[in-house]
């Protein structure tokens, strides 16, 4: 071997020592990982490294030895249980990250294979914990875990425990001897019931379903793994003997249902790459419809001689891939955990953390919804913690990486007064989850809350009145005063009031400062005044949509009150009923119970609301100051075409809102639902219209698009049944 001051065997110092430095992360990860089930990396960091290993080893293969990570399943099995082989080896699985990785994958398919092995199997990749079962002459013998591919842990009186997992084949044709390979899961909501449970019993709770699983499947007591909610899926096998040998992987689907056994529904068998990347892109949207965790697709040759003949490498077979997502979960520090203060009072606990990259966007906060939730996740200020964005969009705090404290952890201590006014919090009724300020008529928080809200779209629709201008109008930097100290304020403001006011600015969604990272102090704006301290754009603006705002429909005033339980559709109803807020101040409580959609308990918080003084100051002094606050009277009904029908409104419609669409259907006697079920009578669905598209054509509810939406109104539900899209469509 010819070593130089820079290079050994050829191979740079620089190149050797970070595949050493990767090599033992990759190690120590996966031990943790598949053996002591405490992960302290995050599956967006062990997948880096892994990366970064291959990149070496391609760039340098003599680093490529039977050593290596890379050419490796997985850790050595635990010393806890009794070590078996399996029958067949239990390989890994290559994985794409991107549409070039799986365009490779079958070029490379293709080329071996000298055509198209198609067709392709495509199934979601469950995030749980491999396992293999044996049966022989029918009945259950053996369940072992994957462990490094050829010995693994037998767990087999935990796998007798398993709900759905068969000790006896049923039905025709059993092999004599057949190993089946699947996962074990826990399912999401069983989880979060699992962990509460646990940090109820001063134990700690597990990071994330994929731990819970294999830390229950690996108890040496099999009546503890008897009490969690496991669950599995067979998603292939390893032998199959002494029966007629099924000849694709979809046909062993289906002979693996009928001996009983636990196959998901959620697969396809595709033609080609097209439709391999649609069933990718889907899941990837719907990645949270499945009652389990996934992590991915994995897309397999489905006929069983053209797998024989790509073969597999010294670790993964090469006819099959896993497509893997971009992780959602990431680990990061738990900073603080602070409150902020809503526009009903409702007190909520926030997470501080260390600013992390997941899902695509920086996170640095996310709410932990109050006290009790903080003690049922077990976590403490100083933890690392699992953080995920739920639905890709709200970042949720998972729980705790318990293996990563070192004692300096402390536990979090809800305030017993409201942190922007000073009141002592309290709850509003026993057995209430929240804390609630009752300061409501002058806390500055649900002040700046309850104007942020009153702008928006669905009730007064002012542009210029966003959330740094509703702080900066409610809360400016001392001495001065606050020019809107209640809604009653807002649309008397002038210009010459606006033009002095800086203000703190604030974070959207908990409501504390916003850090200038420069200074280390609060952000500080001049909202309405330029350089010169004349008016902004903003000022000018804000003046004229509050005009503008003096004629919105009385719903959307309604709405901008922020009266308890009356959203839109309430709002909707009673201005359709009532016609001028000064009705509705009027009514008793049985005729506002009597109107449709409202009933007892909606009328007594309506009833209520217009008893406090304040509440009716603010309607007084908009009323003088020009808002509109009544609607016309109600116009003679036109033919009830769809009266007894009930529709769904979901996606964007080509000349409606949601609320339109809405209005029209309602305003030919058809009743609004917002969930899709078996009395939908039609799904009105445009663009993006997302799960509830889904859900209407398992239930076979008829589906219409905007050209059919137009066909209901003008010519009736019996028109448009015929242009309606079909279920199987």
């Amino acid at each position: 071997m010819s070593e130089t001051g820079t290079e050994v065997g050829g191979v740079p110092v620089a190149a050797l020592k970070r595949h050493a430095e990767l090599s033992e992360l990759v190690e120590d990860a996966r031990w943790r990982y598949y053996v002591l089930d405490q992960p302290t990396a995050s599956d967006a960091q062990f997948d880096e490294w892994f990366k970064e290993l291959l990149a070496l080893e391609e760039a340098h293969p003599s680093l490529q030895t039977p050593d290596s990570p890379t050419q490796k399943v997985g850790p050595p099995v635990s010393g806890d249980f009794a070590k078996v082989r399996h029958l067949a080896r239990m390989e890994s699985l290559d994985n794409a990250f991107d549409a070039d990785d799986m365009t490779a994958w079958m070029a490379r398919a293709e080329r071996l294979a000298e055509g198209d092995p198609g067709p392709y199997l495509c199934e979601l990749k469950i995030d749980g914990l491999a396992i293999a079962l044996v049966y022989r002459d029918g009945r259950l013998e053996r369940g072992a875990t994957r462990g490094d591919g050829r010995t693994g842990d037998d767990v087999t009186a935990n796998v007798r425990t398993i709900k759905g997992v068969p000790h006896r084949l049923k039905g025709e044709g059993v092999p004599s001897l057949v190993e089946v390979r699947g996962e074990v899961y826990i399912p999401v909501e069983d989880f979060k019931k699992l962990n509460e449970q646990l940090v109820e019993q001063g134990k700690a709770p597990f990071a994330n379903p994929r731990n819970s699983a294999a830390g229950t499947l690996r108890q040496k007591d099999p009546r503890i793994t008897a009490q969690r909610p496991l669950r599995m899926l067979v998603h292939g096998i390893g032998v199959w003997e002494g029966a007629t040998e099924p000849r694709a992987q979809s046909e062993v689907y289906d002979r693996l249902r009928e001996f009983g056994l636990p196959v998901s529904d959620l697969y396809k068998v595709l033609p080609g790459l097209d439709e391999i990347n649609e069933f990718i892109e889907h899941y990837r949207v719907h990645r949270h419809d499945p009652a389990y965790e996934i992590d991915g697709v994995v897309v397999k040759v489905d006929d069983f001689r053209t797998q024989r003949e790509l073969g597999s490498t010294s670790r993964a077979p090469r006819w099959a891939i896993a497509y893997k997502y971009p992780p959602e979960e990431v680990n990061t520090k738990l900073l603080d955990i602070q409150v902020g203060v809503g526009r009903t009072g409702r007190v909520t606990p926030y997470a501080v953390m260390e600013p992390v990259v997941v899902s695509g966007s920086t996170v640095e906060r996310a709410t932990l919804h109050n006290a009790a939730i903080v003690i049922k996740k077990g976590v403490l200020i100083g933890d690392t913690v699992v953080l995920r964005k739920a639905g890709d969009v709200i970042p949720e705090i998972v729980g705790p990486v318990v293996a990563l404290r070192d004692g300096s952890e402390r536990e979090f201590v809800m305030p017993t007064h409201c942190p922007e006014c000073g009141t002592k919090l309290a709850y509003e009724k026993e057995g209430d989850a929240d804390l609630r300020c009752p300061n409501a008529r002058s806390c500055p928080a649900q002040i700046r809350e309850r104007i942020y809200f009153a702008a928006g779209r669905r009730a007064l629709d002012i542009d210029g009145l966003g959330y740094v201008a509703a702080t900066a109008l409610t809360q400016p930097l001392p001495p001065q005063q606050p020019v809107v100290r209640t809604e009653a304020d807002l649309f008397d403001l002038t210009l010459e009031q606006l033009l002095p006011i800086k203000s703190v600015v604030r974070d959207q969604d908990t409501g504390l400062p916003k850090i200038d990272p420069k200074t280390g102090e609060p952000k500080v704006v001049s909202f309405f005044s330029n350089i010169n301290g004349e008016p902004s754009a903003n000022a000018r603006l804000l003046i004229e949509e509050l005009e503008r705002a003096k004629q919105v429909p009385l719903a959307q005033a309604l709405v901008a009150l922020s009266i308890r339980h009356v959203g839109p559709p309430t709002a909707r109803d009673l201005a359709n009923e009532m016609r001028s807020i000064e009705a509705i101040m009027n009514a008793s409580e049985e005729e506002l119970a009597a109107v449709e959609g409202i009933g007892p308990k909606v009328a007594a918080t309506i009833k209520e609301w217009f008893e406090v003084d304040w509440h009716r100051e603010i309607i007084e002094r908009w009323r003088a100051a020009g808002v509109l606050m009544e609607d016309e009277p109600a116009p003679e009904k036109g033919p009830q075409i769809l009266e007894g029908l009930t529709f769904v409104v979901t996606g964007t419609l080509e000349g409606y809102t949601r609320d339109s669409a809405s209005a029209a259907i309602a305003g030919q006697g058809g009743k609004v639902a917002s969930s899709v079920s078996k009395k939908t009578s039609f799904l009105v669905a445009g663009e993006n219209a997302g799960s509830k598209y889904d859900k209407a054509v398992s239930l076979g509810v008829p589906i219409l698009d905007g050209a059919g939406f137009e066909v209901l109104l003008k010519e009736g539900p019996e028109a448009a049944a015929r242009v309606a899209v079909p279920p199987e469509a």
